[in-house]
């Protein structure tokens, strides 16, 4: 009996010591993948065994087994790019297991802002369509030379289609302009390909840069990652309106479920007296716990969408009917639905903390002649509201990560106006339907037209969920410790 303590302790040591190396293995992994999407990697050029030439990033590599065709070579993975003429991001190819790739000093890497990447070589800088420089150099230094103008310009005509009173002969002139300015690459099938300036949002080459250069490129990449727009059917760009979409959808749907949640706990412990409804209750929030996701989702579709926002288009917006207003997905309804998901974590939560408060510190105030409301809000509240922001906190974790019921009700794959729009009134908009990072991870993972290139985005937005929930619990957490301090302090 005398070791029983320390071989407890030390079988919950090692749960513990193995539970933080699964996490600490989880996000290194994560973070290691997720950061590879915006590093520069090194441009080689290969021939294969069948004589084909390619250039591109090596992302792979792996033995060809004995029996097969070119047994002992070895097979890479590499990221060619060039979507648009090779109809895929990256290939597995066959090379020479001695082949040492070659990296080209002048090799680039285009990032454009509609069609995907390209990896070629500089062989051009047109203006008018005449050539200006052929040499790898003064191309790239014409680039920076104009790049700034190509890209005022452009900002003006997307500022001014904004504006429905917009001169369209000042629009057309301004896209004329910048139509004069292209460059021309050769990419690996030998043919010259002029892509204009507009499109480019940068041109990389990585062969070329020092350590600092990459991170000077890891920096900025993440820098639009987080604050512009999906381009190229998400794959590249940035994922702000994603980003912006959950941090909303999170804090409507935790206004909406706190005040309920708490309130249905108070009823239930401080004033419901123990019977067969009372029990019933309990059961059902429960069993709620443990619904699939997807039935909320459904009866979020039925209920919110159908018979409420049908409802609400009748009478508010019957102008606009045929077409639905709030009878559609939308940013509200999903954020009701995952309210309702979270609705028993935030009951059960709140009814443990209740029970948590002494029955002594509520019948010295009755005897103080306070009433019972009285005593629930100066009394026990106040003390219990550590366990309802652990709660809150539990509602959090879930219902941000949750995916299956947002895409019935409001979330979609590409979204650029956001539910919040502080330049046009009423600011507030909770019927649009919005962009949420899980969503967007399912869609880059399992409906991108290259998986395998969009990994990388893939790790990177699972990475930024992650940050986010744990930046909410963290705050949630800190209310909670300066809270449970000044109970402290007032006893």
């Amino acid at each position: 009996l005398a070791s029983s303590p320390p071989a407890g302790g030390a079988l919950a040591g090692g749960a513990l010591a193995v539970t933080i190396l699964v996490i600490t293995a989880m996000m290194g992994l994560i973070a290691y993948q997720g950061g590879r999407a915006f590093w520069a990697d090194p441009i080689q050029s290969f021939t294969t065994l069948d004589g084909t030439p390619l250039m591109g990033e090596v992302q792979g590599e792996a033995e060809i087994a004995e029996g097969q065709d070119n047994a002992g070579q070895r097979t890479l993975l590499i990221r060619t790019e060039n979507f648009q003429w090779n109809g895929s991001h990256g290939v597995w190819a066959a090379v020479d297991a001695t082949q040492e790739g070659s990296t080209p000093e002048w090799a680039a890497l285009i990032e454009r802002r509609d069609e995907g990447p390209i990896i070629g070589m500089p062989t051009s800088f047109r203006v008018e369509g005449k050539v200006l420089r052929s040499d790898a150099e003064g191309i790239l230094g014409k680039y920076e030379e104009y790049i700034d103008q190509v890209q005022d310009r452009r900002e003006r005509i997307e500022d001014l289609e904004q504006d429905p009173d917009a001169d369209a002969g000042t629009i057309a002139d301004l896209r004329k302009v910048n139509h004069n300015y292209e460059m021309g690459f050769t990419i690996t099938n030998g043919e010259e390909i002029l892509i204009p300036m507009a499109d480019i949002v940068r041109i990389v080459t990585p062969n070329r840069l020092s350590f600092a250069g990459k991170i000077g490129v890891f920096l900025d990449r993440w820098h639009e990652f987080l604050t512009d727009n999906p381009r190229h059917a998400n794959s590249q760009g940035g994922i702000w309106p994603a980003l912006f979409g959950t941090v909303i959808m999170t804090l409507i749907m935790t206004m909406m479920v706190v005040p309920f949640g708490v309130l249905t706990a108070l009823y239930l412990k401080e004033y419901a007296k123990a019977g067969l409804f009372v029990s019933m209750v309990r059961i059902a929030v429960n069993n709620l716990a443990g619904v699939p996701s997807i039935v909320f989702g459904v009866f979020g579709l039925s209920f919110f969408c159908y018979i409420v926002g049908t409802s609400i288009d009748g009478w508010f917006f019957s102008e606009s009917l045929p077409n639905p207003t709030f009878g559609k997905g939308g940013i509200l309804w999903a954020s009701l639905t995952l309210a309702l998901l979270t609705l028993p974590v935030v009951i059960v939560a709140t009814e443990e903390a209740l029970s948590a408060v002494p029955q002594s510190m509520r019948e010295g105030s009755y005897g103080c002649g306070a009433t019972r409301w009285q005593t629930i809000r100066r009394v026990v509240l106040p003390r219990a509201m550590p366990g309802i922001l652990t709660g809150m906190i539990l509602a959090i974790a879930r219902g941000a990560g949750e995916v299956a019921p947002l895409m019935l009700v409001g979330a979609v794959k590409m979204a650029p106006d956001l539910p919040v729009d502080l330049s046009q009134a009423p600011y507030l908009f909770p019927q649009r339907s919005f962009m949420h990072l899980g969503f967007h991870i399912y869609d880059l993972g399992f409906q991108s037209q290259d998986s395998e290139a969009a990994r990388p985005m893939v790790f990177a937005t699972t990475l930024l969920l992650i940050a986010i929930v744990v930046g909410l619990n963290l705050t949630a957490i800190w209310i909670r410790a300066r809270l449970r301090k000044r109970f402290r302090a007032a006893r």
